[in-house]
């Protein structure tokens, strides 16, 4: 079990949460979380918002039961954790563009604080929440609220993107991305029910075939992933 130190409300519907101790875990992967309450039975998968000495951060939206409940925390309550999970995003060399919509600004925030000279580009359909928190530590950040922040985008000044969001953005970006040297890493989702690839209840088509997000993702170069099998996730 792990203590809260906090559980604000950034804007209705999304929080962000610290708990205490000193965890491992690299950009881009994630924890299991769970209230510790008797329902619901199975933890929920969330991406590491930010990690340091005496704590790790999670960024999140009440969607179902299970984070409903993690909302209703408060500082000094336990809840269940476990991780890290996943591969992450890779090192890399050269110029970065991290973009991120929606939720999907979560598993980026590490990535802006690793390669700080990185340009960050965030799009939200509504509401705007967390862009301080990459103000403070990228070297460029452009926020769109409305319409599709891959306009802004120029893929081909830039050797590596890292990119997590709504299927439609990250496939636009592919689709932006496939005629230019940039190499392309997109975040996926998937429900997941152990976090350690024995249920293979994440997996997801490839061109190389079935892999598990939990496991070999959830990043994957995006020439991996067959769209078509995210749509509706």
């Amino acid at each position: 079990m792990a203590m809260i130190i906090s559980n604000e409300e950034l804007v209705p519907g999304i929080y962000v949460m610290k708990i205490e101790g000193n965890y491992k875990g690299h950009m881009g992967q994630f924890y299991m979380l769970r209230s510790g309450r008797n329902y619901p039975l199975l933890p929920r998968p969330i991406s590491i918002y930010d990690i340091g000495d005496g704590g790790i951060t999670f960024l999140y939206r009440v969607v179902g039961e299970g984070t409903r409940q993690l909302s209703l925390l408060q500082p000094g309550q336990e809840l269940q954790l476990e991780g890290p999970f996943g591969n992450g995003f890779p090192q890399i060399e050269g110029s970065l563009a991290l973009i991120g919509g929606g939720m999907g600004t979560a598993p980026l925030l590490l990535a802006a604080k690793h390669y700080q000279k990185s340009h960050v580009y965030l799009g939200f359909a509504q509401q705007a929440f967390g862009v301080e928190a990459f103000e403070a530590v990228a070297s460029s950040v452009q926020v769109k609220v409305g319409g599709s922040i891959v306009e802004q985008v120029d893929p081909a000044g830039y050797t590596t993107i890292f990119a997590c969001g709504p299927t439609p953005m990250l496939q636009a970006l592919a689709l932006k991305t496939a005629c230019t040297s940039a190499r392309l890493y997109i975040s996926t989702e998937r429900h997941m029910a152990c976090g350690i690839g024995a249920c293979l209840g994440c997996t997801i088509r490839t061109h190389a075939g079935n892999r598990r997000v939990c496991k070999e993702g959830p990043v994957f170069p995006v020439e991996e992933v067959q769209f078509d099998a995210l749509h509706g996730v």
